[in-house]
Formats: C-alpha cells, structure tokens, sequence
C-alpha cells in the first residue's frame, strides 16, 4: 500500500503552534507523510507576531517543483500567502502539478490579531485560488474580507457568505463559526448540493493558536488517506475538538497556547 502524502505550502511559526510547524504535526498525528513549501518567515510566540519575512515567489516556485516532481502528492493544503506574487506562483503551480485536492485556508489575521496578509493580496487569493481549491476554509473575519462585506452575525449569515463564496469559483466552502459566541462551535459546509452544519461544544481555553491551520492540515489528511470530502471535514473537525480539549494539559508559552496535536499519543 503507498504512503499517504500532503504537501503544505504555508508561512512557518517559529513559535511552533500554527503555520508549516501545526501542519506538518497534524499531518503525522494523522499518519499522513508531509512535505512543505515554505512562503514566509515569521517571528512569533504566543504572544503574537514581531515581524514578516516573505519568500521570493521564484523560490516558492523551486520548492513546489523540487517537492511535486519527486513526491506522490495525494493532497495538499495553503496556508499563509503573504503577497500577490507568491499567490501566483502557487497558483501556477498547483496547475503544473495537476492538484486537485487543494485545501485552502486563507489566512489572514493571527489569533493575536496580527495581520498576516496585505490588503492587495487579499483579491489574489479571491481570483486565483478560490477556483483552484476543492475546499476553502475560512473563519468569521476571514470570510468577511474575501467578500468586502460585514462579519455575518448568526447562522443564517454565515450560510449565505458560504454560498457567496461557492459562487466565486470555490467547490465548498467550510464557514468557521469559532469566533462566534455560545455553547456551541458550530461551522457549516456549503457544496453545490447543499449546506450542512457541524457542531461541537465550545471549550473554554485560552490555548487556541492555531486551530484553523490545525483543521485544513486534518481536512487535507483525510483527503489524502483517501476519503471524500464530507468525510474528510467530519473527521478533521473532531480531530480538532479533542485537540483544543486536550490544549491545557500542555504548559507552552506566557500567551495563547498551541492545540495539543499529538493528545491521542503522548501520555499525560
């Protein structure tokens, strides 16, 4: 049987609990071989982000093709792009290399609330990728920002941003509920057949850095052991839920902790 491979192509957190360092965790808790592409240096650590150090795009384009001309890529998930050439190099790329089954989580603000994208690369991303990925995954904020439109309030709103996104060019859309309020966390997946809610009690934890790269990287996984999408997002979302219930058994940090990734093999 072959081994499971997803690629991430995403910023690095030298902090270690989001970006490549969250993927690449989520991606072996999973049992799933991962790759990265590399867009961007940050410097960071639970308190939040000091500084921005982009890839030149040629060098994004060295390692996609160094990665997809040798790996057997089964899945891959986007993360952080930081500008509209990078964007475009993965762009170009992901159509060189044939990938279909193309997670993308826009990110564009870090739980601190440091903005990691600029404004111009914002429409990048709208124009480009949304039609390239099999899934788009983004919060509250983020889903607001690629439409130019208000924060949806309320699940009706949050349901009709999801089908506005669908009709930008995106295959499905995962509407994250997580800065919500109540006792649910609730998303919905919207597809070209319809929308779906998925709900789970929210946990009371400061230590939530990084649970949306956290879910994409779970979503690609179950992609690349060869699930089908639905499958694929309910297995990533619990795969979260139990990580975010397991983040305060871990000591990380003097701000937001990471998720616990590994809470179902290491002991307590």
């Amino acid at each position: 049987m072959s081994t499971a491979i997803a690629v991430t192509i995403a910023g690095s957190d030298s902090g270690g609990g989001a970006g490549i360092q969250a993927d690449l965790k989520t991606f072996s808790a999973l049992g799933v071989y991962g790759a990265s592409v590399i867009t961007a240096l940050t410097a960071q650590n639970t308190l939040g982000v000091t500084a921005i150090h982009a890839a030149p795009a040629d060098f994004v384009t060295a390692e996609i093709d160094a990665v997809f001309s040798d790996l057997d890529v089964d899945a891959v998930k986007i993360g952080m792009l930081a500008g509209p050439d990078i964007i475009r190099a993965v762009a170009e790329g992901l159509d060189r290399w044939q990938q279909s089954k193309v997670v993308l989580d826009p990110v564009m603000v870090a739980a601190s609330g440091d903005q990691l994208i600029a404004d111009e690369a914002v429409a990048s991303v709208r124009d480009l990728l949304l039609p390239r990925a099999l899934l788009v995954t983004p919060n509250l904020p983020e889903a607001a920002r690629l439409l130019d439109e208000p924060v949806a309030v309320g699940p009706d709103a949050m349901e009709a941003q999801g089908k506005r996104l669908l009709a930008l060019g995106a295959k499905a859309v995962l509407v994250k509920g997580g800065h919500a309020s109540g006792p649910e966390s609730a998303d919905v997946l919207v597809t070209p057949s319809g929308s779906r809610w998925l709900s789970a009690p929210r946990i009371d934890t400061d230590n939530t850095h990084g649970t949306g790269c956290t879910l994409s990287s779970a979503i690609a996984a179950g992609l690349a052991k060869g699930m089908d999408l639905d499958a694929a997002v309910d297995a990533g979302k619990a795969y979260l839920t139990a990580a975010i219930a397991a983040a305060d058994t871990l000591e990380i940090g003097k701000g937001r902790g990471p998720v616990h990734h590994f809470h179902s093999l290491w002991k307590s």
